[in-house]
């Protein structure tokens, strides 16, 4: 069987506990910075099929983006065209779920996507031949709000398993790189927009103890503009974030499921930051693993009565939603038509633009 795969970082650590037991001939569609050293040695092909646009200062016109993924989807396109492609697998929320899945229908190549975030999908899940979830709960929200047909329920996150066994710097290493006795680490990733980093900002220069900041989505200049506290380090755009994370005293995040399900498996102290995403799978799985979540304007005070998460479940239900993807996968219906369409376009459409 040969199957491609595009994926980010976050999506592609996902990917591994599937890809390492698989038994299929995998083309990557790497998208974003580190996905390739990721996905390299499971994979008899990688291409790269576009960065995402980010959250810096300075936006981009809706013209110039809508080039930019066209472009891109021409690239993912000629990437799979002639390849013999029998299955293109998606997952999470961002620019390489639309890139592939738009790529892979105007081949007619069928596709399977995984789902996580659920409240706030990418709409080409619409054109998805089959969607999977990490709970019946979730199931029947994408069925009932998106009208999405063919959908199934895996029963967890694989990626808990990839994080339990990742290999990660030793934490007295972290601490002389950054030349810090304890530190706090703070993601700014996907729920956060640039007019609220200032405010988050001047709550950090109250923390006594050293703060490191992962700009991650951000501009790292424009992060560092916003202060000039000797307390606080912005760090490059692109670093080895979990296991920066292990060695932290605790972790503030404005980020989803992917540092959710980190923080929770690594069992580190977290405040996950509202940011706008008010309503968010990641919001309820850091409340289940015990992960605060606080408003983006009151959570200093919180700081001394973090607890440690307890990542139990998810881990045991992670080994068997890598089993039931596996088996999804290598049993795949490849004449399974019932795909959403423009009724569930529209529908998830018109969800997300409540995050615009």
């Amino acid at each position: 069987m040969k199957i491609a795969f595009a994926a980010e970082i976050t999506p592609a650590r996902t990917l591994i506990p599937i890809l390492e037991k698989l038994n299929a001939d995998i083309l990557g569609l790497t998208h974003g910075n580190g996905v390739k050293e990721i996905l390299e040695p499971y994979c008899s092909e990688i291409y790269c099929i576009g960065h995402g646009r980010g959250a810096s200062a300075q936006k981009r016109s809706n013209f110039h983006i809508g080039y930019l993924v066209m472009k891109d989807i021409i690239k993912t396109a000629q990437a799979v065209r002639g390849k013999g492609i029998e299955l293109l697998i998606t997952c999470g929320n961002a620019g390489d779920v639309r890139k592939g899945l738009v790529a892979a229908n105007l081949l007619k190549i069928p596709t399977l996507h995984i789902e996580q975030d659920i409240y706030n999908p990418i709409e080409m899940i619409a054109f998805a031949n089959l969607v999977t979830t990490p709970s019946q709960q979730y199931k029947e929200y994408l069925q009932s709000q998106y009208a999405l047909k063919n959908v199934k329920n895996i029963q967890g996150y694989p990626m808990a398993s990839f994080v339990n066994k990742m290999d990660l710097m030793d934490k007295k290493r972290v601490l002389d790189i950054y030349d810090v006795d304890e530190f706090i680490l703070v993601a700014l990733g996907g729920d956060l927009k640039s007019e609220n980093l200032l405010k988050l900002i001047k709550q950090l220069e109250k923390v006594e103890v050293p703060v490191l900041i992962a700009p991650f989505r951000f501009d790292k200049d424009y992060v560092k503009s916003l202060t000039v506290s000797p307390n606080i380090k912005v760090l490059d755009g692109f670093v080895d974030l979990p296991s920066i994370m292990n060695a932290s005293k605790s972790l503030i995040y404005g980020a989803g499921m992917g540092i959710t399900i980190e923080a929770g498996v690594l069992g580190v102290p977290s405040i996950k930051l509202e940011g706008f995403h008010h309503k968010h799978a990641s919001i309820e799985l850091a409340r289940e693993l015990g992960i605060l979540v606080a408003p983006i304007d009151n959570f200093v005070s919180q700081l001394n009565y973090l607890k440690t998460p307890n990542a139990q479940k998810i881990l045991k239900n992670s080994k068997l939603s890598i089993k039931t993807l596996i088996n999804t996968i290598e049993n795949f219906d490849t004449n399974i038509n019932s795909k959403g369409g423009y009724n569930s376009l529209k529908k998830i459409w018109d969800a997300r633009s409540k995050f615009r």
